[in-house]
């Protein structure tokens, strides 16, 4: 699919853990879905001003394998859903949930956009490295003997994580293309908000018969660039918990960035300054995107966000 000119009026919205954790003062067992009127609310403010959005989310709670996804802990006679059903799964439920509380606000404003949650596909390179070096967490703890006995019957990685237990580790393989992203433009085309790439998209590789899922997790960041770079759209943002992504983060030295230019996000990286685990996929997206043709990439909380696009808060990332 060749990228089309770039709009200004389109932003793909990556919403992390901030959009998925349930907020202070939330109503009893509303959970991670008492978090999302908030932080869609100004979504619906963006869409009445005019603005085309598709957007993307994270795993949930539990993370890929998680609660969401395959709440059974596996045992060596039965393993839990493959990887790329389970986020399929996340994108389901957490699409559905998004889906209704933007259109809920789509209605009090009178907008004739449709939110609408798809099912989507990422392809990755069989031979990425990252499939030789597996290391994102995914799933429950498991105790020493339970964790021997599940190496044995399916061949997993699994690590120590300290007192908690042993925990089962995937690979993390960077997306190529995702396969859905002619249909999102089409579906942006007729009004619609598209809600893709849920959980980082399903992970899929070629095969002679086709696509095949792998035990993999796409990064959702890294999904979210190559959708925002693949349909033209000027800018990226990913809303988080933080207002802006900072240098020495957690120290008295801490600085918060307001505007990051490639040069200068490539250096940063390279020093450690944003973790692989936290703002690192972050900035590393953002730089991808603007080194691509985009505008700028944003980085920001929902209630930040309008003034973050208008160049007052957040932490901005350009050519």
């Amino acid at each position: 699919m060749r990228a089309p000119p770039r709009d200004p009026r389109l932003l793909v919205v990556a919403l992390g853990g901030q959009a998925l954790r349930e907020p202070a003062g939330t109503a009893a067992g509303a959970g991670w879905l008492g978090a999302l009127p908030p932080a869609l609310a100004p979504l619906g403010e963006l869409l009445g001003l005019g603005y085309r959005l598709v957007i993307t989310h994270g795993h949930g709670p539990g993370g890929p394998g998680g609660e969401l996804g395959a709440p059974d802990r596996a045992t060596p006679r039965r393993a839990p859903l493959p990887l790329a059903v389970a986020t399929a799964g996340t994108q389901g439920v957490i699409g559905y949930a998004i889906q209704q509380v933007l259109a809920g606000e789509c209605r009090a404003r009178r907008l004739a956009a449709a939110p609408v949650a798809l099912v989507t596909r990422v392809l990755v390179d069989a031979e990425d490295p990252a499939f030789a070096r597996p290391a994102r967490p995914v799933g429950p703890f498991y105790p020493a003997a339970q964790a021997r006995a599940l190496r044995r019957a399916h061949g997993w990685t699994l690590v120590q994580a300290g007192r908690r237990g042993w925990r089962r580790v995937v690979a993390t393989p960077r997306p190529v293309r995702v396969l859905e992203a002619e249909l999102v433009g089409r579906l942006l085309a007729g009004g619609a908000v598209p809600i893709a790439c849920g959980g980082g998209g399903a992970p899929v590789v070629e095969t002679a018969d086709g696509y095949a899922g792998v035990e993999a997790v796409v990064e959702k960041d890294f999904a979210s660039e190559v959708l925002a770079t693949a349909l033209g759209a000027d800018r990226l943002v990913f809303l988080t918990d933080v207002e802006r992504a900072a240098v020495n983060f957690g120290t008295p030295q801490q600085l918060a960035i307001e505007r990051l230019t490639a040069r200068e996000g490539r250096a940063l990286l390279g020093a450690g300054e944003f973790p692989p685990a936290s703002m690192g996929p972050k900035i590393e997206a953002g730089l991808c995107f603007v080194e691509a043709g985009g505008r700028e990439a944003i980085v920001s909380t929902p209630e930040r966000l309008r003034a973050a696009l208008e160049g007052d808060a957040g932490t901005r990332i350009v050519p």
